[in-house]
């Protein structure tokens, strides 16, 4: 079984081109969708989340805006969240593993993957990259974002060029959904798992 971490930063295209993977038959592990799950109505993290951070949940889940305002440029609260979520996401992410052991290939969507140390674990890294106005112009249209979050949001993350010097395959969402998808076709090709059709 091959493995494949799929990262970049936010509003790189990730989300899209995990979904061509997933067209092509490889399952996918979303990191961030495991933690809205984990963080959501009855989840597992809610009350850990809720004793660390007193007022950050609502109605059985965690309220994200009032989480994000009490780690957001708080490097000591950010890391207490941390150590709450990641040891969970890991839990899931062998979880998974084991679910689909059959599988030629996995794909695992982790945003922070290089952030977070994670990226020597896997046989293949793909970073997902567009230019820096059209990744700002992606994210400044999603409901509730703003450019100071934006802003506090790739603090966090390693730049852009360093993530693509760093992987093993770069794809390109600048241009357009069939020809991003011929790049996923190409690097499953050239994993022996698909004709790059």
């Amino acid at each position: 079984m091959k493995t494949i971490a799929l990262t970049g930063s936010i509003g790189m295209g990730k989300s899209t081109v995990a979904q061509m993977f997933a067209a092509r038959g490889i399952p996918v592990f979303d990191a961030d969708a495991t933690v809205r799950r984990l963080q959501g109505h009855g989840g597992r993290l809610v009350p850990a989340i809720e004793a660390r951070f007193p007022g950050s949940t609502r109605d059985g889940a965690v309220d994200r805006e009032a989480l994000a305002a009490a780690v957001l440029g708080k490097p000591d609260e950010l890391a207490a969240l941390e150590a709450i979520v990641h040891p969970a996401v890991h839990h899931e992410r062998t979880r998974f593993i084991v679910e689909n052991g059959a599988a030629p290939a996995l794909l695992f969507d982790i945003p922070l993957l290089f952030e977070t140390g994670g990226g020597a674990v896997f046989d293949r890294v793909i970073v997902v990259t567009a230019p820096a106005e059209l990744q700002r112009q992606r994210v400044l249209a999603r409901p509730g974002m703003t450019a100071e979050k934006l802003d506090h949001i790739l603090a966090r993350q390693m730049p852009d060029a360093e993530k693509r010097a760093r992987a093993d395959h770069v794809i390109d969402t600048s241009i357009s959904l069939a020809e991003t998808d011929r790049q996923v076709g190409a690097i499953l090709a050239g994993l022996g798992l698909g004709d790059g059709a």
